[in-house]
């Protein structure tokens, strides 16, 4: 762009200080390679911002104005008695702010131009973000102190386009990994963001034919990620826990789809303050269909749960809940598709029975139930509102129903989704008891 244009629309004094102030609050507070670093996606959000405050700027005059402001700044650390007066306007209403912003976290004093250049390279850079490269407590690093590591900002964490910037991890790579994967790939985050490890190569194929990064190794996992999902069978969550625990930082969020492995049980494992959050998916994740709910452990904030719903939003449906409905859920959704699936299968072979091809009953039968689903979801009616529109008087629904009821399909479903609800309990008195072996 013309840097010309950019220049005749004159800043007043109230907007350079709001746009200070909004950079100041986005500004790296915590972050510790000696560098600021503010990238094109930082700018975004302070142009969203400028914006609803009233002033209609573009990202490029916002880049240039922070240009003009970072110039005179060094200008005035090169040169504190020069005459030369900075040709700013209002300068000294808001040095003091550029003063907090460019010294708080790493002082400038003396660097002089060798300073201003790595800045503005920094800053420049609109490649992959440096905003989440948090020095790494890695076995080659000797890093292990976790009073060093911390969040970003989370003003800067929770915006929308800082999906894409997040380093996301899964441990293990089975059906419900691969399920959640397809549906944050389906959002702003991009394969070379994740990374998937198990001990074997059998699954791992797949998740490589998205253009993700695979290992053998949990550690390098946790390593390179800010969002960790343990997505182990429920018996070896103890055993990944107690390996990676040593590498785990405040800067992590751990989160578990475990069947049945409580939030006291992930706590007990993991080191002090650190972040969990217990989460229930289910297969659908792999088409976007899927239903999730989470509950926040004792450390997890509010914040965090934002988080990952916002992670996992094109999964599904994403619903935040207390713990105790975590294993209910488990039996009405995790478990309820493989009863959906024998109804659908059920469906089908009362067709072929009845002479209609095989093919051809199961995919009616599997649109029947896809077509049900959506109207249910869709029409916020009750379930027994819908079958009845769809009974008359002598008809054949209710003749069916009938039958269906005789067999008791309504008591066994109830029944099914209490015993796979007690058994998810069950585990996890089970890895509770192991947890402390």
């Amino acid at each position: 762009m013309d840097d010309s244009g950019i220049k005749k629309q004159n800043w007043d004094v109230k907007e350079t200080e709001l746009f200070l102030e909004i950079l100041k609050e986005l500004d790296m507070k915590k972050c510790l390679d000696g560098r600021k670093v503010r990238n094109n996606t930082l700018f975004k959000v302070a142009h969203r911002r400028m914006t609803a405050a009233g002033y209609h700027r573009s990202v490029d005059q916002l880049k240039f104005r922070w240009k003009l402001l970072k110039s005179a700044y060094y200008k005035c650390k090169r040169e504190p008695d020069s005459p030369t007066p900075i040709k700013i306007q209002g300068w000294w209403r808001y040095e003091q702010t550029m003063i907090a912003i460019m010294e708080s976290r790493h002082p400038l004093v003396g660097a002089g131009v060798k300073a201003e250049r790595s800045d503005e390279v920094t800053e420049d850079s609109d490649g992959e973000a440096l905003m989440l490269h948090w020095p790494q407590p890695c076995p080659d690093s000797g890093a292990h102190n976790n009073s060093t590591i911390h969040n970003l900002d989370l003003i800067i964490k929770m915006d929308p386009e800082m999906d894409s910037q997040l380093k996301i991890g899964f441990i293990g790579a089975g059906n419900m990994a691969f399920g959640i994967t397809k549906g944050i790939l389906s959002g702003n985050v991009l394969p070379i963001n994740l990374k998937v490890s198990a001990p074997s190569s059998r699954n791992l194929g797949r998740f490589q034919e998205l253009g993700i990064a695979v290992t053998h190794s949990n550690v390098e996992v946790v390593c390179s990620s800010d969002v960790v999902f343990v997505s182990v069978k429920p018996h070896l969550v103890p055993l990944v826990l107690n390996e990676i625990s040593q590498y785990v930082t405040e800067r992590h969020i751990i989160v578990s789809v475990a069947a049945g492995v409580t939030l006291a049980t992930l706590e007990e494992l993991l080191p002090e303050n650190s972040v969990a959050i217990r989460l229930m998916p289910n297969l659908p994740c792999v088409v976007q269909e899927g239903a999730l709910l989470f509950a926040r452990g004792s450390r997890a904030k509010q914040e965090d749960g934002a988080l990952l719903r916002s992670l996992l939003h094109r999964c599904g449906l994403v619903e935040e809940g207390p713990e105790a409905w975590i294993d209910i859920h488990t039996g009405l959704s995790g478990s309820g598709v493989a009863f959906v699936y024998l109804f659908a299968e059920a469906l089908a072979e009362g067709a072929i029975k009845m002479g209609m091809p095989n093919a051809l009953a199961h995919s009616i039968a599997s649109q029947t139930v896809l077509g049900a689903g959506r109207l249910l979801r869709d029409s916020g009616k009750h379930p027994a509102q819908l079958r009845s529109e769809v009974c008359t008087p002598g008809g054949t629904t209710i003749y069916g129903l009938h039958t269906l009821e005789q067999g008791g399909v309504r008591a066994s479903t109830m029944s099914a989704v209490e015993s796979a609800t007690e058994r998810a309990r069950e585990l996890g008195q089970k890895s509770a008891a192991g947890s402390r072996k």
